[in-house]
């Protein structure tokens, strides 16, 4: 198995994308730390996975809260002996579908702020035990907007920007200690549970959006939550071992189709 003998940290392990890819990290072997702020959810991904015969615990974890996330990582060395995968998959509340021009300052900036301050407090805690190990994976999603200018996204899309600017940062200084730092970007999985709420809520404007989003990739689809599972087990096993420092873009091709959506060119 690709992770057997790995410890993984999953951050926001709920039951939509981040226990996805806690599933997954279980079934290529390694010892799953699913955590959150509520224990009913996580609880549930780690019974589910040892259900399946994997190995999980389950931790009330606040991802914004320095002191709780490294005692928890200190917890995980100690029983475990080392970290080897952290992987940051929390939600954060973001007002969108309004202009940017008519947008008050706090609903731009708290998700900016939130989401680099949960990334800078799992990533470095994690880096800091694996620059002792010399070894170890940390590994952050962002969406579409990180690579493309994309409308009505508020301050998510520099929210994504900074991210992956940050994980290229992190790379450059723990890559001499053997730590890889990778980011995974995607367009949405029409499967996870903000889609499927959408999808649930029956509002008439629902489809058009997933058309929408669809037709802005190259391949006319979206991205499943196995994709970026299946990507991260791949970016967390030795097969990756050479990948650091980069995002790797898992959103079917949108990055570069936007600007083309125009175009129409017949099949032959």
């Amino acid at each position: 198995m690709m992770l057997q003998h790995k410890n993984a940290i999953v951050y926001g392990a709920s039951d939509s994308l981040g226990g996805a890819v806690a599933h997954a990290f279980a079934r290529a072997g390694a010892r799953v730390f699913v955590t959150g702020r509520r224990m009913e959810p996580v609880q549930k991904v780690a019974a589910d996975i040892v259900a399946a015969g994997g190995i999980a615990e389950a931790a009330i974890v606040d991802a914004l809260d320095p002191e709780a996330v490294e005692a928890h990582l200190r917890q995980v060395v100690d029983n475990a002996g080392s970290v080897d995968i952290s992987f940051n998959l929390i939600g954060v509340e973001v007002q969108q579908n309004i202009p940017l021009i008519d947008m008050t300052l706090d609903d731009f900036v708290v998700p900016v702020k939130t989401y680099m301050e949960t990334h800078f407090i799992t990533a470095t805690a994690a880096g800091r035990q694996m620059v002792k190990q010399r070894s170890g994976v940390i590994l952050s999603l962002t969406a579409t907007p990180g690579g493309i200018g994309y409308p009505l996204v508020g301050g998510f899309g520099p929210s994504c920007c900074a991210i992956e600017s940050f994980s290229r940062g992190l790379a450059s200084e723990l890559g001499p200690y053997g730590v890889r730092v990778v980011n995974i970007r995607s367009a949405g999985s029409p499967d996870s549970h903000p889609f499927l709420d959408a999808i649930n809520s029956n509002a008439p404007e629902v489809p058009l959006f997933l058309d929408k989003l669809k037709n802005d990739t190259m391949l006319k689809t979206l991205p499943a939550m196995a994709d970026i599972a299946n990507t991260a087990v791949f970016l967390s096993s030795e097969m990756a071992g050479k990948i650091t420092g980069i995002t790797l873009d898992v959103t079917a091709g949108t990055t570069a189709a936007l600007n083309y959506n125009m175009m129409t060119i017949p099949l032959k």
